[in-house]
């Protein structure tokens, strides 16, 4: 098969690893598809967490009457097939014990027991491997995932909505003070159900003092089918009233405060539903001691909403990957809390929403790998 043949089907792999979005994560997306005569005979996808990965689905899909042709076809796999045991047996066991004789692969994985040991192991079994096809849009597909593994923090996604004099809200004054007096309401209901998507594609959301004050948000995805994300919040001195909707015990909810810590095993606490204090140091980067945490928890993905001050706390560490602002382009208010102002950010692609405009930033910093 020719260059365009291959990325024919791998663009058939990207289309079905999307549909696990917000389902497999710690593990990335992967989609596979199983090819004989330049027919697909066989489609998969990794569907969700500890669930059959992608090249399991593809090869379990092949009809009883095609199942002859298995040994005779080319398998496409955006991701580089697992080499280990982990919740499900290595992929590259099953595909040289299906003699599949070639198999395309989108590209490497980056996590540690897998990255290039897929390879490895199909290489020696005599399966003839073609790597590195539509190599930049497979990692793309999963940048949580390789940000996590390459950068050992999750993915940083900001998101702010403004007006159209950039501003956040009210403020108590003419001042610097960050706290509105009472809550704008900017966006319309067709962009804050897409806010609710967004939050169902990431792993964490988090927020800050007063923007938990100010609004109480429930920080779910109630307006969008989808798992909701693991809420946090920051309240160093643990002032936030306890009747608040982040408190409610539905959601596991970490509260990050300089005076308790009630987490034992960094690893679980987000799959548990409750409240759960995690201590941080006031002499130390607030921003830094939320990522170290959030690597040590495996939360591969944060969407930080919060207001200004804690948005551009962010930005003046570097620590973002991708901001999401959204604007009201009818909505002006003169004075008012003044919203984060981006650095190096790069716009990627702009959206309308009736009154509401949707522009993407990407961060590409070059002391990080991509």
């Amino acid at each position: 098969m020719n260059a365009t043949s291959h990325e024919t089907y791998m663009y058939r792999c990207l289309q079905l690893a999307q549909l696990g979005v917000g389902n497999v994560a710690p593990n990335p997306m992967v989609g596979a598809v199983l090819v004989h005569d330049d027919k697909i005979i066989g489609e998969g996808y990794h569907r969700k967490y500890g669930e059959p990965h992608a090249e399991v689905n593809c090869i379990n899909s092949v009809s009883p009457d095609k199942q002859e042709l298995i040994s005779q076809s080319t398998l496409y796999v955006s991701l580089e097939p697992c080499a280990h045991f982990g919740k499900t047996p290595p992929c590259a066991d099953l595909i040289v014990h299906m003699n599949i004789p070639r198999v395309v692969i989108g590209c490497r994985d980056p996590f540690a027991q897998v990255d290039g040991k897929g390879i490895e192991k199909l290489l020696s079994a005599g399966v003839e491997v073609v790597s590195g096809i539509l190599e930049k849009e497979c990692r793309e597909l999963n940048k949580r995932f390789f940000t996590f593994h390459t950068c050992h923090r999750p993915y940083i996604m900001l998101k702010w909505a403004q007006t159209a004099d950039s501003k956040l809200g009210y403020s108590s004054s003419l001042g610097n003070s960050p706290l509105p007096v009472s809550r704008l309401f900017i966006t319309n209901a067709f962009t804050n159900r897409l806010v609710h998507k967004w939050r169902s594609e990431q792993m964490a959301i988090l927020i800050g003092t007063h923007t938990a004050i100010q609004d109480d948000p429930s920080l779910n995805t109630r307006l969008w089918p989808g798992n909701h994300p693991v809420r946090m919040v920051i309240d160093k001195q643990l002032t936030l009233p306890s009747g608040l909707k982040l408190f409610d015990g539905s959601i596991p909810t970490i509260v990050f405060n300089e005076r308790k810590n009630t987490i034992e095993n960094l690893k679980v606490v987000r799959q548990q539903p409750g409240v759960h204090y995690y201590q941080v140091v006031s002499s130390d980067s607030l921003v830094q001691q939320i990522m170290n945490a959030l690597y040590h928890m495996e939360i591969q993905s944060l969407l930080v909403e919060g207001g200004s001050v804690l948005l551009q706390s962010f930005i003046e560490e570097d620590m973002w990957d991708e901001a999401r602002v959204i604007t009201n382009e009818n909505l002006f208010l003169g004075e008012g809390l003044a919203a984060p102002v981006l650095r190096q950010g790069t716009l990627i692609f702009s959206e309308g929403i009736a009154s509401d405009t949707i522009r993407t930033y990407q961060h590409i910093k070059l002391n990080e790998p991509l």
